[in-house]
């Protein structure tokens, strides 16, 4: 089981470039970031952890670009995954982003993986034109397209939400295919749309009995004829040896630590004793 860390992103604290090198430098396999264009001041829809409008930081309103975020990152490391949690990829146009992508995966030497949300907060989607009801199929299309960008000579797709005709983009992505998770609640709809367009399942906060789902989860992938297992990464779980193991068993396939919001000497001791309770390899540290 691999073990990733994320950071909240802001224009105050450790920078990415600090995070991702100072994660590596400690063992860990992965590193997150998140995305928001941006938060409309007046909003219906509630957020998932408060229940309401209210938001519980306030870096949501400080969220740096996660691509740019990531390149600076891959600018310092060698090894770490690159990784988003999550993006929302409906809020950006697909042809520039599949380019941005590529671009982040051939210069990393093909490290990304995709991280996707279906967006919680409806009225940011709505200001980019992405109607709430319909935010899986335009995702849906969206990766479909990017897909057909990324390994297609001559690349082209037809959907209610994308269309283009046959086109050229390079530089294709270093990975054959790049790793789609999907960060959503572990419901029986979300596992089917994992099953048929994505890779993994990212754990919320909200999840609770993460071995049960990701038992169904497993029965879901194998009904619908897909080969070998689904990658699982539990997001902020315990890092106590009993759980860890627990999960494990249970198919997860990574873990993932949120990083504090604290100063960059902070933040990088809190890496080195996160990484010796997690038994990293010392030769990494």
């Amino acid at each position: 089981m691999r073990h990733g860390i994320v950071l909240f992103t802001s224009d105050r604290g450790i920078s990415p470039a600090a995070a991702a090198r100072a994660a590596e430098a400690a063992g860990f396999d992965t590193f997150h970031v998140p995305e928001h264009t941006h938060i409309p001041v007046k909003r219906e829809a509630p957020h998932p952890r408060t229940g309401d409008s209210s938001l519980p930081d306030d870096r949501y309103l400080r969220t740096l670009d996660p691509w740019v975020a990531l390149a600076t990152a891959a600018s310092v490391t060698t090894r770490i995954r690159l990784a988003t949690a999550v993006a929302l990829p409906v809020e950006s146009d697909p042809i520039t982003l599949a380019k941005t992508i590529a671009s982040l995966d051939h210069l990393s030497a093909g490290r990304v993986t995709l991280g996707v949300g279906f967006g919680w907060n409806v009225d940011e989607l709505a200001d980019h034109g992405v109607p709430g009801g319909k935010r899986r199929t335009v995702l849906r299309e969206y990766l479909e397209a990017m897909r057909a960008l990324w390994t297609q000579d001559e690349a082209s797709y037809e959907g209610e939400f994308v269309s283009f005709g046959a086109s050229w983009a390079w530089p294709k992505p270093a990975q054959a295919h790049i790793p789609v998770i999907v960060g959503a609640g572990g419901t029986e709809k979300t596992f089917r749309w994992i099953a048929k367009s994505a890779d993994g399942w990212l754990t919320t906060p909200g999840d609770t009995d993460i071995e049960d789902k990701a038992r169904r989860l497993r029965e879901i992938w194998r009904e619908a004829g897909r080969a070998g297992e689904p990658e699982i990464s539990a997001l902020g779980v315990r890092p106590d040896p009993e759980n860890l193991a627990k999960l494990e068993a249970a198919g997860v396939t990574e873990t993932i630590f949120g990083l504090p919001d604290r100063s960059p000497d902070e933040v990088e001791a809190w890496l080195q004793r996160l990484a010796g309770k997690l038994s990293l390899p010392a030769g990494s540290r």
